[in-house]
């Protein structure tokens, strides 16, 4: 079985934004569960690299752009330019047209519209790179919605010849039966394609040539609308027959006062705070382990820092809005990455010092309880999957901590006979092997010393 799992998906010119962090982090963790599933895995990055702004930019960077300003910044020269659009366009409105006429150009395959859009895409892609090599994201493929673009007149052709495009002003339209959704615009009266379209094609092209089974997009849940549009063409077609399409839709990140506000209107870039998250971190390792070296404490800082954004978001239900409390994910106490991360050393720290081989003997009731919920595991993993719901899984992994924990202090292990020691050895290897598997599949690597 072949599961596509969209996600991420910035937008071409524009910084990496705590926007689209949940999508990353969520998608990212689905399809290393259904991976570790068995299932036959592609991921995509499905970048925003075509569209009207794009008229607009290379207007722009035309007009006023300055070849030697990029260089140290690009993005931050983009997003000025794009921002210089739409301030100049509110005085003088001939720049929609003119920005309008350089997206046709593009679309048409103009040799100067595309060598600028290149620029743009070049300069985005090295930035995206480095953010997600912070992150320890992989793609399979990373595709803009202008990869599709040849594949805009076909399906439109496939769409009109079944009767279900219309043109309506200019424009061509879906309508839908009984009115049970609104209306979807696919081409615009100057002939150029929409979001819409170019999903379309994406979704066509994955059923068809990469032979998916299933595909699950995650993204915001303001494009819930979008995508039940989507999928009902995709039903009234006949493309989706057998296969199952899926909008994991997650709640908005919100962010604390103060420095990480958006209330000043300036864009909260993901590195930003990925950094903030780094710095606190190093702040809890220098307080706990005072005698590592700089270089250790910084090592450690950076996993606990990118760990705690990370499962500071997958702890929740991806519907609900996440809040970044810092106190609370840093906490060495509590639902967070650090305890976690804690618990996992401590049992590593326990199989490093018994020196003597794990074996398991008779299990008292204590230890067939704990054995059977680090059996569970996989069943656990196969709900989270299927739900696109990494909580499920992050919830799982908290109990078990808790209950390694209370097990280790209620029977230890290294002041144990050697024969006990072997047998509850291998127990604490069960629960530290699951630990790191569980963590390995959210996105954490799991530390043999916090």
């Amino acid at each position: 079985t072949r599961v596509i799992v969209e996600y991420s998906s910035p937008n071409i010119a524009k910084p990496f934004s705590v926007g689209h962090l949940r999508s990353t982090i969520i998608g990212d963790a689905v399809a290393n569960m259904y991976e570790a599933l068995g299932y036959d895995v592609v991921r995509i990055n499905h970048l925003g690299d075509w569209g009207t702004q794009f008229g607009k930019l290379i207007y722009a960077y035309k007009t006023w752009g300055d070849d030697k300003k990029p260089e140290a910044n690009p993005i931050e020269e983009m997003l000025a330019l794009y921002i210089k659009f739409h301030s100049e366009a509110e005085i003088n409105e001939s720049l929609v047209n003119h920005a309008r006429r350089w997206f046709k150009k593009l679309e048409e395959g103009d040799a100067e519209a595309r060598a600028v859009w290149k620029i743009f895409v070049r300069w985005s892609m090295a930035e995206f790179r480095r953010i997600y090599r912070i992150l320890g994201v992989k793609f399979d493929k990373e595709q803009g919605e202008s990869f599709y673009e040849k594949e805009l007149g076909n399906i439109i052709a496939i769409i009109k010849k079944q009767g279900f495009a219309k043109e309506s002003d200019g424009a061509l339209v879906v309508k839908f039966p009984r009115e049970e959704l609104p209306t979807a615009l696919l081409e615009k009266n100057d002939g150029t394609s929409l979001y819409m379209t170019r999903d379309l094609a994406a979704l066509h092209y994955r059923l068809k040539k990469m032979k998916a089974d299933i595909i699950i997009y995650h993204t915001g849940d303001e494009q819930s609308l979008h995508f039940r549009q989507l999928f009902k063409i995709a039903e009234m077609v006949g493309w989706s027959r057998g296969k199952t399409l899926v909008h994991a839709e997650h709640g908005l990140v919100r962010l604390p006062d103060g420095k990480m506000s958006t209330r000043r209107g300036r864009i909260v870039k993901l590195e930003e705070l990925l950094t903030e998250a780094t710095r606190r971190a190093y702040v809890v390792a220098n307080k706990k382990n005072p005698q590592l070296s700089q270089k250790q404490k910084l090592t450690i800082a950076q996993s606990v820092g990118i760990a705690a954004v990370k499962y500071n978001d997958l702890a929740n239900h991806r519907r609900t809005a996440v809040t970044f409390q810092w106190d609370k994910m840093l906490s060495l106490e509590g639902n967070s990455a650090p305890y976690l991360l804690y618990a996992y050393a401590r049992l590593h720290s326990i199989i490093a010092k018994a020196r003597v081989s794990p074996k398991l003997g008779g299990m008292n009731e204590d230890e067939q309880t704990l054995i059977r919920r680090v059996a569970q595991f996989t069943d656990v993993i196969n709900e989270a999957a299927h739900a696109q719901a990494p909580n499920i899984l992050a919830h799982y992994l908290y109990e078990l901590a808790n209950e390694y924990s209370s097990y280790y202090e209620k029977y230890p292990v290294l002041k144990a006979d050697p024969a006990v020691r072997q047998h509850r050895l291998a127990i604490i290897r069960a629960g530290a092997d699951t630990l790191k598997a569980g963590l390995a599949l959210l996105g954490i690597t799991a530390l043999d010393k916090i």
